[in-house]
């Protein structure tokens, strides 16, 4: 058979056109085109959810974060994409990076964390059992000026070291009111939620959060709590506000006396091996009057002290607050003899072994009245849940 007469009957035999050859109806994709594409998701996110995508949410939306920073960073792409920004997203100003505290503060990614992990690659992390309604983000606080002087205040505070840092140790000392610095941002508990219990008997409760820069977030307390263990710190409370609730003390106010926190400076190696050793007590005259006889007196275990800390009182019972503390701290007293100048034998009953930061804590529970739900316990040195 003739070649060309096979050709056109099997040409003949194509009903669905496969042999046809067609002019494309359609140019090139170009690279603009896929750039435009993308950011389009970034635009769909922010249709969907009324903001812009936060490194705090899932994979993708860090995804969508980390691809609209970078676009923020690009002059010639934000040029390319002018026409497709129709909320403004590429026009919002890059944060200014001038201290270290700015550097640790921008570290989205967590690159600074370290070296050798996977910033997907999610380690140490327990599993929830519930899932919360939604995940918790940050967003610019829009009544920020009713927190800017706390923050002063307490950057001052920390200067003149009126304030400490501590480790965090425990979800207990996440209250209302209180300020913790979490990978280099100062941030302050402004408001704390209904606490509720899950399905192991354990705690949580929506807070709002203010962070120094500006920004707010509803993160859940089990959340902070597992961020701060990580990457975080304790800011501890102001000594002369901590008993008065951070009222304003005015003339009319009647200050009733002092609680005060001593460390013992005695020289004998069953004294000095005491880690965690305190003096809890209440006096209505100055504390260097009340110590100033120390290494003869048996209270003070025959030796001179320490000054830790001190809180001034205002409209409340001292004594009262001193006998709670007792109580509290009771299975940590110190069970020891001490004998005067004379030989008599003396049994102190206000030296407690227990962590600085655990009796600050204990303070503050009895002034919210929630010390009835915890305990201390002695083997562990931390507080815990009844």
């Amino acid at each position: 058979m003739d070649k060309n007469k096979i050709l056109d009957e099997i040409f003949a035999s194509d009903p669905f056109g496969l042999l046809e050859i067609k002019s494309a109806s359609s140019p090139a994709v170009t690279a603009d085109d896929r750039l435009s594409s993308k950011f389009k998701e970034i635009n769909a996110f922010y249709e969907g959810h009324g903001r812009e995508p936060s490194f705090d949410g899932d994979i993708h939306e860090r995804q969508l974060y980390s691809r609209l920073k970078g676009l923020r960073e690009d002059d010639s792409r934000k040029m390319v994409l002018e026409a497709t920004d129709k909320y403004g997203l590429l026009n919002v100003q890059p944060k200014k990076i001038s201290t270290l505290d700015d550097v640790l503060a921008d570290d989205a990614l967590g690159i600074l964390n370290s070296d050798a992990e996977n910033i997907f690659d999610l380690r140490h992390v327990p599993k929830e059992t519930s899932m919360p309604d939604y995940v918790a983000s940050r967003k610019p606080c829009r009544d920020f000026d009713l927190f800017k002087h706390l923050f002063i205040n307490c950057q001052s505070d920390l200067s003149s070291s009126v304030r400490q840092l501590y480790p965090f140790k425990n979800e207990q000392q996440i209250a209302r009111g209180h300020f913790f610095v979490l990978k280099g941002v100062l941030l302050y508990v402004a408001e704390v939620g209904k606490r509720e219990a899950d399905e192991n008997g354990k705690f949580n409760a929506r807070l709002r959060c203010i962070f120094e820069n500006g920004t707010e977030s509803d993160m859940l307390l089990r959340s902070l709590a597992a961020e701060l263990y990580k990457n975080g710190r304790r800011v501890s409370e102001h000594g002369d506000k901590l008993l008065d609730g951070f009222s304003n003390i005015s003339e009319e106010d009647k200050e009733t006396g002092l609680i005060y926190v001593l460390s013992s400076k005695s020289t004998k190696p069953e004294i000095r091996a005491i880690r965690n050793l305190y003096k809890i007590g209440y006096s209505e005259i100055a504390i260097e009057d009340r110590i100033k006889n120390a290494e003869q007196d048996p209270t003070y275990l025959m030796a001179p002290v320490k000054r830790i800390m001190e809180f001034r009182c205002f409209n409340m019972n001292p004594q009262k607050l001193e006998q709670l503390l007792h109580n509290f701290f009771g299975n940590s007293c110190l069970n020891i003899d001490v004998f005067d100048n004379k030989g008599n034998r003396h049994t102190p009953r206000e030296w407690f072994i227990a962590p600085l930061d655990v009796i600050e804590q204990a303070i503050a529970f009895i002034l919210t009245g929630e010390i009835v739900d915890y305990r201390y316990n002695n083997d562990t040195q931390e507080i815990q849940n009844r």
